[in-house]
């Protein structure tokens, strides 16, 4: 009670207070209080009962001054503070102080532990984010030293290609050149004895020609031709280099016709008969890449055009290719699609439809083996479409399918694209 009360108000002025509104004669807090001539306070019954008792005049019992009646005056405001002193110091006041206390601590606590737990887990969410980045950082330096790494042994296979041509083309014409020099010094020589036969000529009848060398035979140089040298080399290098592709698309469903150059697949009216293949698909318009990959990274592209719908991706190699199918990682494609034109959407169960700025002509595929993701850009501009990050196990191929078009649809063709073109097995 001790610990409530001075939780109320400060102990010097509680003690004092309550000392203010005290009664000199019960020693308690005042009942019906009434103030004397003197200003002094005491309880109604208590002064009544003093008075009563006193022998001769009346007086105040602290100061002892004399009245000539019994006269007192009810206070209010004292009752008023009596009232509220009595109240605030009841046990029920203090139980229920007390109480708030308890709950207001323990409010408190729960505050500062939700906060020491918050700044926690920001310190924890901000390791994350610097360990997360430091691994990306590696990650794309690991990139783009890979990257490097491959234009520099493009640009040195490219040089030393350069190089050997180079020194072909200069032995040929320095064979020519040490080829006539000799020539040259050989028709000197022989010059040189016809000139000593025809000085002797005034002196003596020449009845034959004098003994001379024959000379080697030198056939005309070859003209070096500055288009072929060089051709190869003023091709667009960075373009080539940069988006060279993998190989092939193969085997096709009997309704997909595939390209003389195994680039382009494309919905055909009728069945094509192909010779029998367990790895053909017989009742869905899908490809399969002949190339399958289960490690490192691979990227490609795929040209749709303005195809109203199509499907794309990675499938695994252990797909059932004889059945007709449900797109979705649980049957083992991991596949992006687009139907009516404008409709694209991820091929989860169920899909995940995407909300796409642009109708994208060119899909660029990257597969993680390692990292078990796949992704899907926008090739015009590399923006990420979506990304499956429970990827697949194992081995796995690129996949196409150009569907099945409306009857009133011409037929639209599908196109891997990779540079220079590459005859792909059919």
């Amino acid at each position: 009670m001790a610990a409530a009360a001075a939780a109320a108000a400060p102990p010097s002025t509680k003690g004092s207070l309550r000392e203010d509104l005290t009664c000199a004669i019960c020693c308690d807090l005042f009942r019906e209080p009434v103030m004397l001539a003197c200003m002094h306070h005491f309880c109604k019954p208590c002064i009544s009962r003093y008075w009563r008792g006193a022998q001769g005049p009346v007086t105040c019992p602290q100061c002892r001054k004399e009245f000539s009646g019994k006269q007192f005056h009810t206070n209010y405001l004292v009752a008023a503070m009596v009232e509220k002193v009595r109240a605030t110091t009841s046990h029920t006041y203090i139980q229920n102080l007390e109480k708030q206390l308890r709950e207001t601590l323990e409010s408190h606590r729960l505050k500062r532990e939700n906060y020491v737990d918050s700044i926690r887990r920001e310190k924890d969410k901000m390791e994350t984010i610097k360990r997360l980045g430091a691994d990306l950082q590696a990650r794309v330096k690991g990139e783009f030293r890979a990257l490097h790494q491959i234009l520099h042994d493009e640009e040195t296979c490219m040089l030393e290609q350069l190089r050997r041509e180079q020194e072909e083309e200069l032995d040929k014409v320095q064979r020519h050149l040490e080829a006539t020099k000799r020539a040259v010094r050989e028709l000197e020589e022989n010059m040189g004895v016809l000139q000593q036969a025809s000085a002797a000529t005034d002196n003596i009848v020449l009845t034959e020609l004098p003994q001379i060398r024959p000379c080697a035979r030198v056939d005309a140089a070859t003209a070096f031709d500055i288009n072929a040298f060089s051709s190869k080399y003023m091709a667009p290098l960075q373009y080539i280099t940069w988006r060279k592709m993998f190989k092939s698309l193969k085997p096709a469903h009997p309704s997909v016709r595939v390209s003389r150059d195994k680039t382009v697949a494309v919905e055909c009216d009728s069945m094509t008969w192909y010779t029998e293949n367990n790895k053909r698909f017989i009742q869905c318009v899908n490809i399969l890449a002949a190339q399958g990959f289960h490690s490192g990274r691979h990227y490609w592209e795929v040209e749709v055009g303005s195809k109203p719908k199509w499907d794309l991706g990675v499938a695994s190699e252990a797909v059932d290719r004889h059945s007709r199918i449900k797109l979705g990682p649980e049957s083992g494609y991991w596949t992006l699609r687009l139907r009516n034109s404008s409709q694209y959407s991820a091929g989860t169960q169920p899909w995940t439809r995407l909300q796409l700025g642009s109708s994208p002509q060119r899909l660029g595929v990257f597969l993680d083996c390692e990292e078990r993701r796949v992704s899907f850009y926008n090739a015009d501009d590399m923006s990420l479409l979506y990304s499956f990050n429970n990827g697949p196990r194992g081995k796995v191929f690129p996949f196409f399918s150009p569907c099945i078009s409306a009857s009133s649809q011409e037929p639209q063709p599908i196109k891997l694209l990779h540079y220079p073109p590459v005859a792909l097995s059919g």
